[in-house]
């Protein structure tokens, strides 16, 4: 029985100490990176969404009042035509910008 168990370390300690084989890979990407510069002219910050081929509005950030900000967009493409909305942070009123293609960096200014 003792043969049987010290057999069994053995082969487990062998086992483990073997080299391996690891896969490395990245997440999916996208074909180029975009970004959008907002500029917010308001007196109150505004939330920043984004839809395109047929999604729902995808929040992006919240800029703040009367500032500008470079907002990097996830999950779209150079060349993806999207819809671009603010929304006032009381929800009072919203803006937004349809058919546009997005570049590399593409600005907004709101209103």
């Amino acid at each position: 029985m003792l043969r049987i168990l010290a057999a069994l370390v053995f082969a487990t300690a062998a086992v483990g100490c073997a080299p391996r084989q690891v896969q490395i890979e990245t997440g999916a990407t996208t074909s180029s990176e975009v970004a959008l510069r907002v500029t917010n002219n308001l007196s109150q910050a505004v939330n920043v969404y984004i839809s395109g081929g047929g999604s729902t509005d995808i929040f992006v950030k919240q800029i703040g009042a009367n500032s500008s900000e470079w907002v990097p967009v996830q999950g779209f493409s150079a060349g993806s035509t999207v819809t671009l909305r603010a929304r006032t942070v009381d929800g009072a009123r919203t803006y937004h910008k349809d058919n546009v293609v997005l570049e590399n960096m593409y600005e907004w200014r709101v209103p």
